[in-house]
C-alpha cells in the first residue's frame, strides 16, 4: 500500500514531507502500534537515526509498565533475590 500525503496537509502542518513522516513514525511508535524497525523504516531512517531522534523528543526506548514491573517483582522474590 501507499501513501500520498497531499500538499494541501504539508503546507498546513509546515513540515517537510520527511518531517511529516517523522511525526507520524513517532507517534506510531510511542503509542506501541509500530515497532523500532517499522517507524523507522516509515521515517526513512535508520534504526540508530531513529533511536536518536526518540532521545532528542525524551520518548523512551522501552515501555515499561505496572505488568512488567510485577512480572519482574514475582521473578525475583521466585529467585530469592528479594
Amino acid at each position: 500500500m501507499s501513501l500520498i500525503i497531499s500538499d494541501e496537509f504539508l503546507e498546513a502542518s509546515q513540515l517537510t514531507q520527511g518531517e511529516f513522516l517523522q511525526e507520524i513514525a513517532l507517534y506510531l511508535f510511542e503509542s506501541g502500534r509500530l515497532t523500532l524497525g517499522y517507524a523507522a523504516k516509515m521515517a526513512e531512517m535508520e534504526s540508530d537515526d531513529f533511536r536518536e531522534l526518540l532521545k532528542s523528543r525524551k520518548i523512551p526506548l522501552y515501555q515499561y509498565n505496572l505488568e512488567d514491573f510485577e512480572i519482574d517483582l514475582k521473578n525475583l522474590q521466585e529467585l530469592k533475590r528479594l
